[in-house]
């Protein structure tokens, strides 16, 4: 297995972006549905999935930081253990960990 650190914090920055877009824009698009888990599931999942794969692929590096990224991106949300819920309404900051 190759460790690529360009990659691997291209991947980790590229899933905090995607998260705080799906935070930030997605669930105002979509009416803050009430059904809809917090985007924090979707990066554990990633992040899971790339322990998983460690041994048998070089992708598992980037989808693990990939899915960090993402889960960081709403971790104030994991804190709370938030999983089906509307986010707060109001005024959200891009760069913010929220």
């Amino acid at each position: 297995m190759v460790f690529n650190i360009p990659v691997v914090l291209l991947s980790a920055f590229f899933g905090y972006l995607l998260g705080r877009f799906g935070h930030c824009y997605l669930n105002v698009w979509l009416r803050n549905p009430k059904w809809a888990p917090h985007h924090w599931i979707y990066g554990l999942i990633l992040i899971v999935a790339g322990i998983f794969l460690l041994p048998s692929t070089q992708m598992a590096l980037p989808i693990f930081s990939f899915g960090l990224g993402h889960f960081i991106s709403d971790f104030k949300d994991f804190l709370k253990l938030k999983v089906f819920s509307p986010d707060e309404e109001g005024k959200k900051s891009f760069w913010n960990v929220d």
